[in-house]
């Protein structure tokens, strides 16, 4: 399986290190493997999607093996629905490839195809440099580089996503595989951040043409250094609503306690 073309939705062929389709859009396979298929056109902003600043906060904190337990329900989810041979799974929003790569390793045996996603191109510089075990690619997840039906399962962790795209891009009783914030989820930090907090509602999503068809919890505490919890600050939307005199006391905590507190549903397309 391969792409298609973001401008035409044909298919994509690659040779002579570069993606083309029979239109002849060109797309080029960057020196660090990832292949960008975000037109200038439906890019929002020049950049978009997270930053530099924010990927190496997030690799540093995901390096550290706070959200593994995470990490191996998801690949653990993944293999237990995936179970053709040869099959095809994407991670819309991987991020720097940490849920992506694990994934891979899992589904090896079964030679499963696994893509990566993201808006921003500095998470996928990060991801394909490092991760050779899954084709990455900087695109929108609202417009997805796929062919309708080409999919056995989709990964999409935090990751916004149309339902319509999910729907077309799936096969028939296919997976989706989904990862939000339980109710407690790093509560403390943003306690610290906000003052009054208000709890993650934990009610399913309803996905137009999917039922839900498993549901875990995953709760857990986190026992971080200062410079840990700024890390995790840092790579979360909340950041920007920190302010300084917070950030500075948090990277000089001794020991920060913070709960992680997941909702991972498995949904099959009907």
């Amino acid at each position: 399986m391969s792409y298609q073309c973001p401008l035409c939705q044909h298919e994509l062929f690659f040779a002579n290190n570069q993606y083309r389709c029979e239109n002849n859009h060109q797309f080029d396979n960057a020196k660090e493997g990832y292949v960008n298929l975000m037109p200038v056109h439906h890019k929002r902003s020049k950049n978009p999607g997270d930053n530099k600043e924010m990927m190496q906060a997030r690799r540093a904190f995901l390096e550290a093996g706070h959200y593994q337990p995470m990490q191996q329900q998801v690949a653990d989810l993944c293999e237990s629905y995936i179970t053709e041979d040869n099959s095809s799974l994407l991670d819309i929003g991987c991020g720097e490839g940490y849920y992506t790569s694990k994934i891979a390793e899992q589904l090896n045996d079964k030679n499963t195809a696994v893509f990566g996603l993201d808006i921003s191109k500095v998470a996928i510089k990060y991801a394909a440099k490092r991760y050779l075990n899954c084709q990455f690619s900087v695109a929108s997840s609202h417009r997805l580089p796929f062919s309708d039906q080409s999919l056995n399962g989709i990964v999409r962790i935090y990751a916004p996503c149309k339902a319509e795209e999910l729907s077309r891009t799936i096969k028939h009783s296919g997976h989706l595989f989904t990862v939000t914030p339980a109710s407690h989820h790093l509560y403390q930090l943003r306690e610290g951040v906000y003052g009054d907090v208000r709890l993650h509602d934990e009610a399913s999503e309803e996905i137009t043409g999917f039922e839900l068809i498993e549901e875990k919890k995953l709760t857990y505490n986190m026992q971080l250094n200062g410079l840990e919890a700024l890390h995790l600050l840092d790579m979360t939307p909340f950041a920007w609503k920190a302010t300084a005199e917070y950030k500075s006391e948090l990277k000089e905590k001794a020991l920060f306690d913070c709960k992680a507190d997941f909702m991972i549903r498995v949904y099959k397309k009907i």
